[in-house]
């Protein structure tokens, strides 16, 4: 499918009933995450003008990506983008299997024969001796740049290439939210301390929890269910206090104007860097054109930070048929070459 019929399939403009449905909807993820915006003085006609932005700009960019992948050990074979990801087509199914979300999701959809998911990756340059052909004669220890790819992880799963890209959609709108809160947070002489300290927390247990970004590329944390549950009972008892709070009118305006402000502006707040590099069958960078190698584009996205981070991802299919049994083994090794 060509990109414009990718966009046309996506951007198709739906009826206005939708259009609302698909605003409150937003609106509702919006205010769960911070309910004291319930409280602001006509809080969903001012959230959902500037949510409105935030969707079409969203809309567009994820209307940019290209096609699932086919995520497969064949795949592994014709596929260079798949190629450079995974260093052999046996790391692929040992990546995917590594995937507590993938797992889960099949377990509870078992009609499914294969998933379209988001695969998140770390991206690194390292400076390499290698061997170099000149000519007729061979060089060693040239200097060479090598892409290496680690740190697999599936954080978003869907039956299908617009579920998958509809719950993107989800994910990066409440990474403005929480852009919003932060920004609120950082406000201290507008807020009073206690309140600033509870807005702070929140932030940083909605992060652990993976929302927003993290869960599109896979930064957030691994965690088990236990840990979810007690993170999830850590947000909750954060809202109550939150809630009990006794903060001037004028503070819950302001929080409602900064996260308005936000998503007023989501380019600002969320984009995704396209990177073309041609690269051989050993992911060397090459400057020229050779039949050993490809141009490649790579898409990475911004994780907010102190610095920013950039980290890739791609949408991919993979099958239920290439999942390795539960308990697979991970070495030391293989942990020790994420972080």
């Amino acid at each position: 499918m060509s990109l414009l019929a990718r966009f046309m399939r996506f951007s198709r403009a739906p009826g206005a009933h939708d259009k609302s449905a698909r605003v409150d909807e937003m609106i509702e993820r919006v205010v769960a995450m911070e309910p004291r915006l319930r409280l602001a003085q006509s809080y969903r006609k001012r959230l959902g003008g500037s949510i409105r932005i935030s969707l079409r700009y969203i809309d567009n960019l994820t209307c940019s990506l290209p096609a699932p992948h086919e995520a497969n050990m064949a795949a592994w074979s014709t596929d260079p983008l798949i190629r450079a990801f995974f260093a052999t087509s046996e790391d692929l199914p040992k990546a995917f299997s590594r995937s507590e979300t993938l797992r889960e999701y099949f377990a509870q959809n078992p009609d499914m024969t294969q998933a379209c998911v988001t695969l998140g990756m770390a991206m690194i340059e390292r400076h390499v001796l290698g061997v170099a052909l000149e000519g007729d004669s061979i060089r060693h220890d040239v200097p060479q740049t090598k892409l290496c790819f680690m740190d697999h992880r599936v954080s978003i799963c869907a039956r299908s290439d617009p579920d998958l890209r509809e719950e993107i959609v989800h994910r990066l709108i409440d990474q403005l939210a929480l852009e919003g809160l932060a920004k609120l947070a950082a406000d201290r002489a507008e807020l009073v301390e206690k309140g600033r300290e509870l807005l702070e927390a929140r932030v940083k247990l909605l992060e652990q929890r993976g929302t927003g970004i993290r869960s599109l590329v896979g930064d957030a944390p691994d965690t088990t269910a236990d840990e979810l549950k007690r993170l999830q009972a850590q947000i909750e008892e954060n809202s109550r206090e939150l809630a009990a709070l006794r903060v001037p009118t004028g503070a819950i305006e302001l929080e409602l104007e900064r996260v308005c402000e936000v998503f007023s502006t989501p380019a600002e707040h969320i984009y995704v860097e396209n990177r073309s590099v041609r690269l051989d069958l050993m992911n060397v960078v090459r400057n020229d054109e050779t039949q050993a190698s490809r141009l490649m584009e790579f898409r990475l996205a911004r994780i907010p930070g102190d610095p920013p981070r950039m980290r890739a991802f791609a949408l991919v299919r993979f099958p239920r048929a290439e999942l390795l049994p539960a308990g697979l083994h991970i070495d030391a090794a293989t942990r020790a070459s994420w972080h």
